[in-house]
C-alpha cells in the first residue's frame, strides 16, 4: 500500500479517532488518504489552532492528541503549540508534510527545517528518510509522546516519500533501548519521605499538573486524608485536590491565595509532587520555604533539583509514588496532634486574608463576579478553559475545581490565543461535557477564526469574554511598575464581537447586567451551537493577591 494507507493504518492501531489539520501541497499525499481512512478530521482555519486544538484534546481525554500541517508555513505556524506542549508536557504527536527529497536544501517553495528549529522544544522528533520507516516511526512517536513525562514530538514527512508503495505489516512492539523512563520511584527513598512527612511540624503537600498527567489524584487526595496535611496546587494542578476542600488552602504562586503563600514560607517540610518550582511559585528563588525541607516526587529525573534542591529525590510515576507513600506513611502510624499548631497558624491567615474584591453597588460587572456567575451557571461541573492574562488568574481563583482535567490553560508558555482551539478539542474529547472557554478581549483575537471551525464541525463550545478594553495584564504591570505610562494597551471597542460570533456562524449576546447576569449565562449556555457571550466589565481592575516578580511570598501585595 501507499506509505500514506500505511500511515492512516498506524493512527487507527494506536487508537486515533480524531486529528486536527490544514492540508497544503507536501502533505497532499495525506490528506488523500484521509478521504478512504474513517478518521475524523476537523479542518481548522490556521494551523497553531490545530495545535492548541489537539493539546486541549489531550489534556481534557489523557490521550495522545494528533495535529498535521504542510511544510515550510504549515509547519512554523506549529511551533508555539509545539513549545506550548513542551512546556506543559502535553502528548501531541505533530506530522508534517515535507518538500521532495531533492529539493530539500534548496529552498524549495514552503520549504522549512522544522526539525532543525524545533529541536528544542520538542521531546523527540523524526525526519523520514525512507518511506519503510513511516509505520515504526508512527508507533515510537506515540511511545515517547505518552510515557515518562509526557510531551510533543515531531514526525517530518517528505511528499516524495509519503507517496511511495511499501510492504505494510503492523508493528506490534515498541522497544526503544535508550528511552526507559523511570517509573515506580525507589522504596528507600519513599520510606525516608514517609519519616519526614511523620516528624514534621508544619508539612505542605504542593501539587502540580504532573499530578493531573499521571492520573493520581485519587492518591494525592489519599496521601492528604491520611493526615491532615494542608494541600496546595500550581496553577496546572488545579484539580488534583478538590476545591473547596477543609484541607485545601488554595492556588500558590503569584497571584495565589496568602495561605498557601505563608504556608509554604513558613512550612518546615513541602512535599513537591509532580513540579518544577516554576517562578510563577518561587517568587525570588534564594528566598522560598527557608525554613523547609523537600520531598521532589517527578518523574522526569531533569527537573530534581534544577531549581531548589531536593533533600528526598524520588523519580517516577506519581501515581505509583503516591500509592505507596500513602501505604509508608498509614504504617508509621503518626501523632496527628502534632499538626493542631500549624493549622490555627493557617486558620489564621485565612481569616485574615480570604480572596475577596470590592464589588459595586450598580449593574456593573466585576471581572471576579462574572467568573463566580459562569461557576454558578455551570454548577461547576463543565470542562474550562482559559486564554491567558488577568481573565486566566480570576478564574483559577474563583472557579473551584472538584476533579482533574476541567481545567485547562496555557501555564508555561502563557500562549494568548489557547483558549478558543482548546475549547474546542476539549469539546471534541469530552462531547458529553459542556466546554467554557472564558478568554480576554485581546486573547480571543488571536484564534478568532476557530468559531468558523466549530460552526462547521458542531462543536458547541461557549466562550465567554471578560470584555474590558484592555490587554489588562499589561495594563496592570504598567499601572503598578511603570507609573501608569499605559504604552499600547488600549484595545477599544473593537471588533463587535456580537457581530464577530454571527459572522462565524456561531451565537452571539452582549450582558452588561450584575443582576440578571448568571440567569443570562445560563441561557447562553442552554443555546445550541457554538456561543460568544460578551461581558462588558470593570476596565480598570487588577488581580490580587500579587507577589510582584522577583520577590519572596512574604511581599505578597493586594
Amino acid at each position: 500500500m501507499r506509505a500514506v494507507d500505511a500511515l492512516m493504518e498506524c493512527l487507527k492501531a494506536e487508537g486515533v479517532e480524531v486529528v486536527f489539520g490544514l492540508p497544503g501541497g507536501a502533505n497532499l499525499p495525506t490528506y488523500d488518504a484521509f478521504y478512504d481512512a474513517g478518521i475524523r478530521h476537523i479542518l481548522v482555519r490556521h494551523e497553531a489552532g490545530g495545535g492548541h486544538a489537539a493539546e486541549g484534546y489531550a489534556k481534557a481525554t489523557g490521550k495522545v492528541g494528533v495535529s498535521f500541517g504542510t511544510s515550510g508555513p504549515g509547519a512554523t505556524n506549529l511551533i508555539t503549540a509545539i513549545c506550548d506542549a513542551m512546556m506543559d508536557s502535553v502528548p501531541v504527536v505533530f506530522i508534517t508534510g515535507q518538500v521532495r527529497t531533492e529539493l530539500i536544501g534548496t529552498d524549495g517553495f514552503q520549504e522549512a527545517d522544522i526539525l532543525g528549529m524545533t529541536l528544542p522544544i520538542v521531546k523527540h522528533s523524526f525526519m523520514i528518510q525512507h518511506p519503510l520507516e513511516i509505520p515504526r516511526t508512527i508507533h515510537e512517536a506515540f511511545h515517547i509522546a505518552r510515557t515518562g513525562r509526557p510531551g510533543p514530538v515531531l514526525v517530518d514527512i517528505p511528499q516524495d516519500l509519503s507517496r511511495a508503495d511499501i510492504p505494510y505489516e503492523p508493528v506490534s512492539d515498541v522497544h526503544l533501548p535508550g528511552y526507559q523512563p523511570t517509573t515506580e520511584g525507589n522504596q528507600k527513598q519513599i520510606r525516608l519521605a514517609a519519616k519526614a512527612m511523620a516528624n514534621a511540624r508544619r508539612p505542605v503537600i504542593y501539587a502540580g499538573g504532573g499530578v493531573v498527567n499521571a492520573n493520581a489524584a485519587q492518591e494525592l487526595r489519599e496521601l492528604a486524608l491520611s493526615d491532615r496535611f494542608p494541600v496546595t496546587c500550581t496553577l496546572m494542578g488545579l484539580g488534583a485536590f478538590p476545591a473547596p476542600h477543609e484541607q485545601w488552602l488554595g492556588m500558590l504562586g503569584m497571584h495565589g491565595t496568602r495561605a498557601a503563600n505563608y504556608a509554604m514560607d513558613e512550612a518546615d517540610l513541602i512535599v513537591g509532587i509532580g513540579v518544577r518550582f516554576d517562578d510563577r511559585v518561587t517568587g525570588k528563588l534564594s528566598e522560598f520555604a527557608p525554613r523547609a525541607k523537600f520531598i521532589h516526587v517527578d518523574v522526569d529525573p531533569a527537573e530534581i533539583s534544577k531549581n531548589v534542591p531536593a533533600h528526598i529525590p524520588i523519580v517516577g510515576d506519581a501515581k505509583n509514588v503516591l500509592a505507596r507513600l500513602v501505604t509508608e506513611y498509614r504504617a508509621l502510624e503518626a501523632d496527628r496532634s502534632r499538626l493542631e499548631d500549624w493549622w490555627q497558624r493557617i486558620a489564621g491567615w485565612r481569616a485574615q486574608y480570604p480572596l475577596r474584591y470590592e464589588d459595586t453597588t450598580d449593574n456593573e460587572i466585576r471581572p471576579q463576579f462574572a467568573v463566580q456567575a459562569v461557576f454558578e451557571a455551570t454548577g461547576g461541573e463543565a470542562i474550562v478553559t482559559s486564554d491567558v492574562g488577568q481573565h486566566q488568574m480570576w478564574t483559577a481563583q474563583y472557579y473551584d475545581f472538584p476533579e482533574p482535567r476541567r481545567w485547562i490553560n496555557s501555564g508555561g508558555l502563557g500562549t494568548m490565543g489557547f483558549g478558543l482551539p482548546a475549547a474546542m478539542g476539549a469539546a471534541v474529547g469530552c462531547p458529553d461535557r459542556t466546554v467554557v472557554c472564558i478568554a480576554g478581549d485581546g486573547s480571543i483575537q488571536m484564534n478568532a477564526q476557530e468559531l468558523a471551525t466549530c460552526s462547521q464541525n458542531g462543536i458547541p463550545v461557549k466562550v465567554v469574554i471578560l470584555n474590558n478594553g484592555y490587554l489588562g495584564m499589561v495594563r496592570q504591570w504598567q499601572e503598578l511598575f511603570w507609573d501608569k505610562r499605559y504604552s499600547h494597551v488600549d484595545m477599544g471597542s473593537f471588533p463587535d464581537f456580537v457581530k464577530l460570533a454571527e459572522a462565524h456562524g456561531a451565537t452571539g449576546v452582549r450582558l452588561t447586567d450584575k443582576t440578571t447576569l448568571v440567569e443570562d449565562l445560563k441561557h447562553a449556555l442552554a443555546t445550541e451551537g457554538p456561543v460568544v457571550v460578551d461581558v462588558r466589565v470593570t476596565a480598570e481592575e487588577n488581580v490580587y493577591p500579587m507577589i510582584p516578580a522577583g520577590q519572596a511570598a512574604r511581599d505578597m501585595v493586594g
